[in-house]
């Protein structure tokens, strides 16, 4: 996994430093350019993680993060799980996401992200969220890489789970 950088000061003091140290190139340096665009990127980066860390993400698309009191490994993060969540509208499981991003485009998660979901998905949160909020929770995602396997699919009311299941009153 790549190192970022802490968000803050240290993220302006570099961006400061990076501009003054390539802008005595001359105009057209592409070199610049590159640099200053590589910094933008590791702040949205970053404030994806930050967003995907506090909005709850992993309580339900990471096995054992809510258990452990959210000390499992960024490695681990975002697999998607094998624990259903079962109610009325049959048994859902939380998707992979780190599979899942890397199958969409930042277009068509955006389109996705607004749509309503099956419970226990709070999907009005990301509904609810800024453009610029759930494009960084992409590339954030994206980041990370794809990892782990694809979650059980859906199972329609009625139909019995073969794995562990939280179940919602009826």
């Amino acid at each position: 996994m790549k190192k970022r950088l802490v968000c803050g000061s240290a993220a302006v003091i570099l961006t400061g430093l990076t501009f003054a140290m390539f802008a005595s190139a001359g105009p057209g340096a592409r070199t610049n350019e590159v640099r200053l665009k590589s910094t933008a990127t590791t702040t949205s980066i970053d404030r994806g993680r930050y967003i995907v860390k506090t909005a709850g993400c992993n309580d339900c698309h990471t096995p054992g993060y809510a258990q452990s009191g959210g000390q499992t490994e960024e490695q681990h993060w975002l697999v998607g799980d094998s624990v259903g969540w079962s109610g009325p509208w049959g048994v859902t499981y939380p998707i992979n996401l780190r599979l899942f991003m890397q199958s969409v485009t930042a277009e068509q998660w955006m389109k996705i992200a607004r749509q309503p979901a099956r419970p226990p998905m709070p999907w009005f949160a990301l509904r609810d969220m800024s453009d610029a909020d759930l494009l960084a929770v992409y590339e954030y995602i994206r980041d990370l890489g794809p990892a782990g396997e694809e979650a059980p699919a859906y199972l329609a009311p009625g139909t019995k789970a073969t794995t562990p299941v939280v179940a919602f009153p009826g």
